[in-house]
């Protein structure tokens, strides 16, 4: 979702437009496909069946030089590196960055933010929602934000400041993430739709299809559009 969403907005595509009003199927988002299309070419074998930590392995073997991900495939090489030659090699190599910027021009990559929810069946809410609140005190939060190692961003801007983002180069690129991103529908209204159509991996379905030949570039687009279209008319 990380790579889909970025590949689709550098672009100037987007799933829905302010209204909601499915929009999937456009020119930019065939400009996104045809990129994709090219870039699948210089990708290792199996990444169309990979799971969220077949990225992070495959970087620490040295099977790829590039990765889309969090902070974690750096802390892993730099906190095991006395015990691996290698991974002290990987650890004093790597850089972090942005994902790169695609012809709108500017940053845009995707929001995800992890929730704290109270359900409405809790027999304790008041209990809930003082452990809620206590966690996103300074002294908490804080201390969160510094032993994840800038893994888990702040939601607060309160929270810029805190001495983990300086405290390694690697960590600056992950800074700024919650002031930046956008949220998985862009353009249009958050809500069941939205998150429906994420959950239903539409867009990651489309690209995946059209780089790996199951669809042409428009087949990919057209089917990307029914399905959406699905949950944006409930």
């Amino acid at each position: 979702n990380n790579y889909a969403h970025w590949l689709l907005w550098s672009h100037g595509g987007q799933m829905v437009d302010e209204s909601g009003k499915v929009t999937i199927n456009s020119p930019e988002t065939l400009k996104a496909i045809e990129y994709a299309q090219e870039l699948y070419k210089t990708f290792i074998p199996g990444t169309e069946s990979w799971l969220d930590v077949n990225n992070n392995r495959a970087f620490l073997a040295g099977e790829l030089g590039v990765i889309a991900n969090g902070i974690s495939v750096y802390n892993t090489a730099k906190t095991n590196k006395d015990n691996d030659p290698k991974l002290a090699e990987i650890a004093k190599d790597m850089r972090t960055t942005s994902l790169p910027i695609g012809p709108v021009g500017k940053s845009v990559e995707l929001f995800q933010v992890t929730t704290a929810v109270i359900f409405d069946y809790t027999p304790y809410p008041n209990a809930a929602k003082a452990y809620l609140q206590f966690m996103f005190e300074e002294q908490q939060m804080a201390e969160w934000i510094t032993s994840s190692a800038g893994y888990c961003c702040q939601t607060l801007k309160a929270f810029d400041n805190n001495p983990v983002w300086t405290a390694d180069p690697n960590n600056a690129a992950y800074a700024k993430a919650s002031a930046t991103l956008r949220p998985n529908g862009y353009a249009g209204p958050l809500g069941y739709a939205s998150a429906a159509t994420m959950a239903d991996y539409v867009l990651v379905d489309m690209f995946a299809k059209a780089v790996t030949g199951q669809a042409t570039a428009q087949e990919a687009m057209e089917e990307a559009e029914k399905r959406a279209n699905r949950y944006y008319r409930v």
